[in-house]
């Protein structure tokens, strides 16, 4: 049996609770830490404090975007090699590749499930737990 993606440190951000809450469920049911923010700027503070090993984080959200918020964590040094997942109820090309461009790892479209959700953190876990980016 694969371990090596179990245990994650995982921030989830998203200004619906209803997602936090559904993708802490899912999280937790795979044995990860999560700490939820409900805004960009709630996640920076958590960031630096909690030390994710990846991040999921919501587009469309009051004060500080998802992508603002993305581009922010990858400029900081310590957290460049942190993987972030973007959330979106659009599905669209341009928010992908936007979302690539500030630096985000991939994409998932809500509403997600469980197993999307858990296979995105397999897939990025393995990067996190690694070390070496």
């Amino acid at each position: 049996m694969n371990t090596a993606a179990s245990n994650l440190k995982i921030l989830v951000i998203d200004d619906s609770n209803t997602i936090r809450r559904s993708a802490e469920i899912f999280l937790k049911a795979g044995k990860h830490e999560v700490m939820l923010a409900e805004d960009g700027f709630d996640a920076l503070a958590k960031v630096s404090d909690y030390r994710p090993d990846l991040i999921f984080c919501d587009i469309l959200m009051p004060r500080l975007d998802g992508y603002q918020t993305c581009a922010i964590i990858k400029r900081n040094a310590k957290f460049a090699s942190v993987p972030i997942v973007m959330l979106s109820s659009k599905d669209g090309v341009f928010d992908k590749a936007r979302g690539r461009m500030v630096g985000a790892q991939d994409y998932l479209t809500k509403p997600f499930t469980k197993d999307q959700l858990l296979k995105a953190v397999e897939q990025f876990g393995l990067t996190a737990e690694g070390g070496v980016q």
